[in-house]
């Protein structure tokens, strides 16, 4: 395929439903030994680490997870802007590892158990 295809794929014509596939993000060892998989899909209040970018090794929670865009809000990875402001950076997440899970209900259970 061209990448030029992809990119339109990526941006303009996934579906809601398809992007959960890209918001997977790779499980630290500790998980992987207990749930027995590679990566699972980000939510807020998951603790991650950020492995890439000019965060790296920042830890903290996710607080915001942006479906559209395919991009997440980790806690503490702000920048400060011009007024003063700070503004939380968005990031990709396949450069984070999930350290610890927020909340385990009964629908991520099961998916982790699948």
């Amino acid at each position: 395929m061209q990448p030029r295809k992809q990119r339109k794929w990526l941006y303009k014509d996934s579906k809601l439903h398809e992007k959960h596939k890209l918001l997977h993000a790779t499980l630290s060892d500790k998980l992987r030994e207990k749930y027995g998989r590679r990566s699972a899909r980000v939510r807020k209040g998951d603790k991650v680490r950020i492995m890439r970018g000019d965060f790296a090794g920042h830890e903290g929670k996710v607080i915001e997870v942006d479906m559209k865009r395919c991009r997440i809000k980790v806690d503490g990875a702000t920048v400060t802007k011009s007024d003063g402001t700070e503004v939380a950076v968005p990031i990709h997440p396949s450069n984070v590892m999930i350290t610890d899970f927020g909340e385990v209900d009964e629908v991520r259970k099961r998916i982790l158990e699948r």
